[in-house]
């Protein structure tokens, strides 16, 4: 099977235990995660070949991350060393009506100083036939996206699918240029395209129609405008999907996706079934557990529904799981999709 490979940032995470608050901690738990790298460890648990495309520091952290990244299965071979630091981020876990809170120290990381010509995207992609990639890196610096930019191009030259979640992070949008400005010559290198309930909206002004996400129920209708509109602007797509995400409290969240694929016919329309989350134990990396299970479903299965399907199931368990990574079995998510969501004892 031919190899996916992903291109963005990883970080290192750092959580006060449990649900406590940034300023009560004593002490951290510590992760390594990235939204990229996040994609290429659901496909490792499923088996696929993978690999993630970035640039660390020399030294230790830059060995202990890539060391992390192998222990679950992700593909190091193409990580380029050099630069001053690992990016770092805090992740305050919030609950019932308290929201979770990010804060990003990432500001001249390894991959925000990079520069076009630093990684060989030909050798790259020599044995591969999907790339995947999301608006976070563009975000980062002139330099990553100009190298997102030559990568999802020389992608899309030898013939691999290019894949994007849009993932609009507006703390890292600083470097000088919007993201309206920078963001559709990437997307019109792919033919797959993901985004959540803000991202449309906040990269190209494109809004669901009367959609509160804050009233814990989200209308599929009103996103497959969002879809249509998607797919207008930017023609080479083939496919575009949104997770709906209906935010309840922090601790109970509605989950379920919507997919449009364009045929000989038009387009289809393809819905997700909804699922309860309650209560959540970690949503970060939901929605890139979503890609991730997509990107499988669609090499795997002859079924787009079945596809999408898998894709929402994978990323409903993700919620359950601590950590940016989905450590699930394809299995357990195929047990979910058959409608077992009993989380009765395996014995």
């Amino acid at each position: 099977m031919k190899q996916v490979i992903t291109f963005g940032e990883v970080m290192m995470r750092l959580s006060p235990p449990g649900f406590q608050r940034i300023f009560q901690a004593s002490n951290f738990e510590v992760k390594y995660a990235g939204a990229e790298a996040n994609v290429a460890a659901s496909l490792a648990r499923y088996g696929i070949p993978n690999q993630f495309v970035t640039r660390l520091p020399a030294g230790d952290l830059g060995d202990a991350c890539i060391g992390y990244l192998r222990q679950h299965g992700i593909g190091t071979d193409y990580i380029v060393r050099g630069g001053t630091r690992l990016g770092i981020y805090f992740l305050e876990t919030g609950a019932v009506h308290r929201a979770s809170k990010v804060i990003y120290d990432r500001d001249n990381s390894a991959i925000a100083q990079i520069k076009p010509g630093m990684i060989d995207w030909p050798t790259v992609f020599a044995d591969a036939d999907w790339f995947h990639w999301t608006g976070i890196t563009p975000a980062l610096s002139e330099g990553a996206a100009q190298v997102c930019l030559e990568a999802a191009t020389t992608a899309r030259q030898m013939g691999l699918t290019v894949s994007c979640d849009l993932n609009y992070r507006a703390k890292l949008w600083k470097w000088g240029k919007k993201p309206g400005e920078v963001m559709p010559d990437l997307v019109a290198q792919c033919h797959v395209l993901i985004g959540n309930e803000e991202d449309a909206d906040a990269v190209f002004g494109i809004k669901a129609p009367n959609a509160d996400v804050t009233k814990g129920k989200v209308d599929a209708e009103a996103y497959v405008y969002v879809l249509q509109a998607l797919m207008q602007r930017f023609p080479n797509l083939n496919m575009a999907a949104t997770t709906l995400r209906g935010s309840i409290s922090a601790s109970h969240n509605t989950w379920s996706a919507v997919l449009l694929n364009k045929n000989a016919d038009g387009t289809t329309i393809y819905t997700a079934p909804t699922y309860q989350i309650t209560p959540i134990v970690d949503r970060v990396g939901g929605g890139d557990s979503f890609m991730g299970g997509l990107i499988y479903g669609l090499k795997t299965y002859d079924s787009i529904q079945r596809a999408l399907d898998f894709a929402t199931a994978a990323s409903c368990l993700k919620h359950t799981i601590l950590g940016d990574f989905n450590l699930v079995t394809v299995d357990e998510v195929e047990k979910l999709m058959g409608g077992d969501a009993s989380g009765r004892v395996s014995r």
